[in-house]
């Protein structure tokens, strides 16, 4: 043997041995889905009790996989909580901590470039990610999902949008003045807007299997956010006609969320057919709790909805399946939170982020898996600036302040989901280490960035509307 042959050979062993190494059966890095969709009640899937709406194919992934019964959302209403799951960070870190306005023209109004996205992330490992529905995220160019790691986009940039085709009248999303207009407006493909013509949700649900069918042979990234069933509340005759038993906003709410499934199961056999089932993780939540007298969701045993501090704003249906990894038919106790998904991805890909700005997130599979115990996160928490409220769940209990100079109230959410019995004067010490680290939390906090939507004048005014009828 040569000296320059047994130099090479041994240069082959060095390299080999700095190799990962994968067993037969270790499951690749796999693709990721997360469908998300907005404003869906606790209480309004199967496998969380739901028997007027049928969901057979959104339990299909809790049965597959994984139930998270105390699965959270980092804040109660859309933009904050979208804007966290999508850094993997509280918003209240950098400043997202509104439902921000329809603004086009300001840079600011959205998540700072300074932030990782998920797609930011996977981008550096060779995974090719979409995003398909609302996006509530930033309407300027620099806030566009293509801007933010994104390879595809066909959706909406506001908080919402109108289902009927015939009711999107404004071509030009740039045009559209303030939110109520944005719900008007063609669907943006990539950067240019396309006339829809079919119901909303299905326009989504077919873009979402056609991403699947061009993307199967590269590792993927789909983010599925359906603006469904968020108000307002329009359906077609075909998914109406499945619930002739209920009326009125109930009806309505029910098809919507119909569709929704019918999407899911197409998602889901979309990954089948392609052969890639076992090897795509697929998470399904909403992104806050429903609000319940206006979309006529229901929050079952949680006290509260939308907005609120309180279990009903931020406890949602949460699931997931990887059948490459996961065990099937788990039903996952311990507190979780949308922050977990990005921390989860992260670690199973090598995805890099950036130690100035570290994930609150966590990989949740070795919980889901058994390997390993405990929880997942010490304490889960939330600020509302405006209102001065704060959240610490911290094992079996939850520590409230519901608003500004109000007294902090202490529950047990395990043995107490519906928040009944206050036991903060009970259990003064309990009370008391949950504030302490509700204080540690706050002070790595930044005031809000940008107004919200709620100080618009044109909400106001709606608001004083309705608080007017309802008195």
């Amino acid at each position: 043997m040569t000296k320059a042959l047994l130099e090479t050979l041994i240069l082959m062993v060095l390299f080999s041995a700095t190799l990962p190494a994968e067993s037969e059966g270790t499951p690749k890095s796999p693709n990721l889905i997360v469908i998300m969709v907005d404003d869906m009640g606790y209480a309004d899937v199967g496998f969380n009790g739901c028997e007027d709406i049928p969901t057979p194919h959104i339990d299909s992934i809790a049965a597959g996989g994984v139930k998270f019964t105390s699965g959270y959302v980092a804040y109660a209403v859309c933009g904050p909580s979208r804007a966290s799951f999508i850094t993997g960070r509280y918003g209240q870190r950098f400043g997202f901590e509104r439902n921000p306005q329809y603004q086009p023209s300001d840079p600011n109004m959205g998540v700072p470039i300074e932030e990782t996205t998920i797609a930011d992330a996977l981008q550096e490992v060779g995974y090719h990610s979409g995003v398909i529905g609302k996006w509530h995220l930033g309407a300027h160019e620099v806030l566009h999902p293509l801007s933010r790691g994104f390879d595809e986009f066909y959706g909406h940039l506001g908080g919402g949008h109108r289902y009927l085709p015939e009711e999107l009248t404004i071509q030009d999303s740039y045009e559209a003045k303030g939110e109520s207009e944005s719900y008007q407006t063609w669907i943006l493909r990539n950067r240019e807007p396309v006339q829809p013509t079919k119901y909303l949700t299905d326009e989504f649900s077919d873009e979402a299997v056609s991403f699947i069918d061009r993307n199967h042979a590269k590792p993927f990234f789909l983010y599925l956010a359906y603006n469904a069933p968020h108000l307002p509340l329009q359906a077609t005759e075909k998914y109406l006609a499945r619930f002739p038993d209920l009326e009125g906003k109930r009806k309505i709410y029910a098809a919507m969320v119909s569709a929704v499934d019918d999407g899911v199961g197409r998602v889901l056999e979309s990954l089948r057919k392609n052969q890639i089932e076992d090897d795509t993780l697929v998470f399904f939540l909403s992104d806050n709790g429903g609000p319940e007298t206006k979309n006529a969701s229901d929050n079952g045993p949680l006290r509260g909805d939308k907005g609120s501090v309180y279990e009903g704003g931020h406890r949602v249906p949460f699931a997931a399946k990887w059948p490459a990894r996961f065990p099937k038919g788990v039903v996952y106790d311990q507190p979780v939170i949308s922050l977990d998904i990005f921390g989860t991805i992260a670690a199973l890909s090598g995805a890099p982020t950036d130690p100035e700005r570290p994930l609150d997130g966590v990989n949740l599979t070795p919980y889901v898996t058994g390997e390993r115990s405990g929880r997942p996160h010490e304490a889960t928490y939330m600020r509302k600036f405006d209102s001065g409220s704060f959240i610490v769940r911290s094992g079996d209990h939850k520590l409230v302040i519901p608003g500004r100079d109000e007294k902090a109230q202490l529950y047990n959410v395990t043995t107490d989901i519906g928040e009944t019995t206050n036991l903060a004067y009970k259990d003064s010490d309990i009370r008391d280490q949950l504030k302490n680290k509700l204080d540690a939390w706050t002070d790595e906090l930044i005031e809000p960035r940008f107004l919200g939507l709620i100080h618009t004048e044109a909400f106001q005014k709606k608001n004083q509307k309705a608080n007017g009828k309802q008195k």
